[in-house]
């Protein structure tokens, strides 16, 4: 089977959920499947939760996904399989990227013409890999050999991925964080407590940095404001750019202007999260810690990146990662 052959005219990717590190990780995959099928309606749907390209996200993927979908309730109770997902609709093309067995039984409900999916080794997917495949551990790979499947064409994993700014979102990084000083991006949040470093440790390495004379730049999202004022007073003089009078407001804690301030960073700290990927996206060297989650599959796509991983030190916990490893590696990113 040759789907570039035969066009189709509308094409499901199923998701379970986006995140913005997600997100960020599939945009090659999104670019590469529009390129392809430059006509088709492309509808994105989120199974099991929401999607940022929905809402953060969504000026990144303008002109590439046609229709997302959220919470569609597929993939979550096995009472779906006696009924037929989205009402019945119908797509040419169905990709399901994930291989978890309920949600991909339950697509297997959707009528479609052409079916591609990962679950069972490629069993019951329309077209599969060549003998001897093995699935990848990254998820920018895992995402680019579906694309591959789809379009019948390479698509070798990007060094770095491009993500367009938009000049009002580059001025504004520019006003919060000016010419004149060296900046180091410290990023303490992440998509739940057991990825984050402990929240005085990044406050230390805050101090540290400051009395080299470089000047912290704490990036708090929407979920974290109130860290402010503990690290603010650990030290004080550090900056909190999306906490500045009416960024929040003008932005909405946009990941484009994250990335646009990560360019005016001469080096980051984070956990694995999606500010994380944000930074690695700037194209300014990055510091990222790992406890209970697999580098392997997270890992931000940078070539500048350094990984520290709380297995050096004897587990999983992030707190086993001490303080002057990260600084270690902050300075050596920093020369």
């Amino acid at each position: 089977m040759a789907l570039k052959k035969i066009q189709p005219e509308t094409i499901l990717v199923y998701v379970g959920l986006d995140r913005v590190g997600d997100a960020l990780l599939k945009l090659p995959f999104v670019r590469g499947l529009r390129a392809a099928y430059p006509k088709a309606h492309i509808t994105w749907l989120a199974g099991k939760d929401t999607s940022v390209y929905a809402s953060q996200m969504a000026p990144a993927v303008v002109g590439l996904i046609d229709e997302v979908i959220e919470r569609a309730n597929v993939g979550l109770d096995p009472m779906e399989l006696l009924h037929r997902p989205l009402a019945g609709r119908r797509f040419d093309l169905v990709i399901d990227t994930q291989r978890v067995a309920l949600a991909s039984l339950a697509l297997m409900r959707m009528p479609c013409r052409w079916r591609l999916s990962p679950f069972a080794k490629f069993l019951f997917s329309s077209k599969k890999p060549p003998k001897g495949y093995k699935f990848p551990k990254t998820m920018l790979r895992q995402m680019l050999d579906l694309l591959e499947l789809a379009t019948d064409q390479a698509h070798p994993t990007p060094e770095r991925i491009e993500v367009s700014i938009p000049d009002e979102m580059r001025r504004e990084a520019e006003r919060l964080l000016p010419d004149g000083s060296r900046y180091v991006g410290l990023a303490p949040g992440a998509g739940g407590k057991p990825k984050c470093w402990p929240l005085d440790r990044f406050a230390e390495v805050g101090r540290g940095l400051a009395e080299q004379g470089l000047v912290p730049v704490f990036l708090l999202g929407p979920q974290e404001p109130e860290w402010q004022s503990e690290l603010k007073a650990a030290v004080p003089g550090a900056l909190f750019p999306l906490q500045e009078p009416g960024v929040a407001e003008r932005f909405a804690y946009s990941p484009l202007l994250t990335i646009a301030l990560g360019e005016r960073l001469s080096a980051a700290l984070a956990n694995d999260s999606g500010v994380g990927h944000m930074l690695a996206l700037s194209g300014s060297p990055l510091v990222s810690l790992f406890g209970p989650t697999s580098p392997a599959k997270f890992a931000p796509v940078s070539q500048r990146l350094t990984i520290v991983k709380a297995q050096d030190f004897g587990g999983r916990e992030m707190n086993l990662i001490p303080v002057d490893a990260a600084l270690d590696a902050l300075k050596t990113a920093l020369s």
